[in-house]
């Protein structure tokens, strides 16, 4: 007897997401995580919604608005990620002297800015004109694309940070904020290579045209760029699926409830 599936890879790995998600979340309220890390839990429900909504609006509605409303929630996703990030920081080093929290965060704002102004294309601002249609979607496009390269530059900063320093105050190994910024990092460090690789591929095509079975290898290599960054999100959603089940050490445990006192016998 011969199976035949007939679901794509893309198609099998969006289950897996979208399925990693929903299990991410019963874990996120059912063991009280979600309280403790608002911000991440809503930015895991607004990701799933996202998955959900962009699966189920594409081809069935105009292109022009179907492109709007995915560049809205690109930008809506720059914006909740760098609020997870402020948030995990917020955590990790509570109870840091008010001058190291402000010299080091100049720091880390200075790298990211620096690494963010020199990688990749800049727009030319008349392309930018806000009185047409276009340039509204260029721009959204703009702050989609470079705000999601800014908070995967600083997701990694602050996984690294969190590393080495973080025992030293209240995020120590084992513990949930740590765990969150490492999966935080690994995704945010595929993301760049993913983007630096494409960039890397696009100037070649653009270099050296290529012909009709050059263009469908370098479609192929794209596909495959992109299956391989949602497997490592997967991977990173089953470490936080994990993780976050997992009590943290030295957490109070919920006491045993103690047997109700016998009633003194009354005195004769």
């Amino acid at each position: 007897m011969h199976f035949n599936f007939k679901f794509s890879a893309p198609q099998i790995l969006w289950t897996l997401n979208f399925a990693a998600d929903l299990v991410l979340l019963v874990v996120l309220l059912g063991r009280d995580r979600a309280r403790r890390y608002p911000w991440f839990t809503a930015s895991i429900v607004f990701f799933t919604l996202r998955l959900l909504a962009e699966e189920l609006l594409a081809n069935r509605m105009p292109s022009l608005l179907y492109q709007q409303i995915v560049l809205a929630f690109g930008d809506m996703a720059a914006v909740m990620g760098l609020m997870v990030l402020i948030e995990l920081a917020r955590r990790a080093f509570a109870g840091a002297r008010s001058s190291i929290l402000i010299v080091n965060t100049a720091g880390v704002l200075l790298v990211a800015g620096g690494v963010l102004a020199v990688s990749g294309p800049w727009p030319a601002l008349k392309v930018l004109d806000l009185s047409s249609m276009l340039g509204k979607l260029r721009l959204m496009q703009l702050v989609a694309l470079k705000g999601d390269a800014l908070d995967s530059i600083l997701a990694v900063e602050l996984g690294l940070l969190v590393v080495f320093f973080g025992r030293y105050f209240k995020a120590g190994w084992r513990s949930h904020t740590q765990q969150i910024a490492i999966g935080l990092s690994t995704v945010a460090i595929t993301l760049l290579t993913i983007q630096t690789a494409l960039q890397s591929i696009i100037k070649s095509a653009q270099a050296n045209p290529p012909g009709r079975e050059g263009y469908q290898h370098i479609m192929g290599l794209l596909g495959k760029l992109s299956n391989a960054n949602r497997v490592v999100y997967i991977a990173v959603l089953l470490w936080w699926i994990v993780w976050l089940w997992i009590d943290e050490p030295g957490a109070p445990e919920t006491p045993a409830t103690e047997p109700a006192e016998e009633p003194a016998a009354a005195e004769e």
